[in-house]
């Protein structure tokens, strides 16, 4: 990476992270991927109970393969293999010590947006694991909510839909064409401006384009 862009990242994080701190939330900052991972299983003690949503920030930094397969109980909802066994992982997920997320943007002082389907995702970072860690990447920050909201419905979704057997709109444009599709995936939008629990929410930012 450019060192110009690598002392900006560094810079502009540090202004990210004091916009946790003024809402009750934790920040950090990654000058890489490996030292994210590192970060991440610093916050996560052996013996934990942790579940993820669709983070595949936290896939790209290696951290759920190294959940799968350190001393951590993994809630595993992906490999269900009957509707009803999905629904029992996902409700032991609400009791997890730890929540792994991402974001789909996020401000410059500390707002996070993200947008989902089955709204399993946005509902645990409002509400239920005991502990919530996102892993974000640089490429996720956006001057304000307006913006948030516009890279989450206009990137993030549309490259999110290529992912799925479905048939929306923003699959076929690339940008979002605020629909009403069945198959829509933007059934849920949640900001998080704060957290009352203190401890609760966790951000690594990582100097890297992660997830999308």
């Amino acid at each position: 990476m450019n060192e110009n862009v690598f002392k900006r990242n560094e810079l502009l994080a540090q202004k990210v992270i004091k916009g946790f701190e003024s809402r009750n939330m934790s920040g950090y900052y990654a000058a890489n991927k490996e030292e994210a991972l590192k970060l991440a299983l610093g916050l996560i003690p052996e013996g934990s109970s942790v579940t993820m949503g669709g983070a595949m920030s936290a896939r790209e930094i290696g951290l759920v393969d190294a959940v799968k397969s350190g001393k951590y109980n993994f809630i595993e909802r992906e490999n269900a293999s009957t509707p009803e066994e999905k629904r029992k992982a996902t409700m032991e997920g609400y009791d997890a010590d730890y929540f792994l997320s991402s974001a789909n943007a996020m401000t410059e002082d500390g707002i996070i947006v993200n947008i989902d389907g089955n709204s399993n995702r946005v509902s645990m970072i409002a509400h239920g694991p005991k502990h919530v860690l996102f892993i974000v990447g640089m490429n996720k920050i956006c001057d304000d909510v307006d913006g948030a909201m516009k890279r989450a419905r206009n990137v993030a979704a549309p490259i999110n839909a290529q992912r799925f057997d479905i048939n929306t709109p923003c699959k076929k444009t690339g940008s979002c064409m605020n629909c009403k599709s069945p198959d829509t995936i933007c059934c849920q939008f949640l900001i998080t401006r704060y957290s009352r629990h203190e401890d609760r929410i966790h951000v690594i930012l990582v100097n890297d384009q992660l997830g999308f």
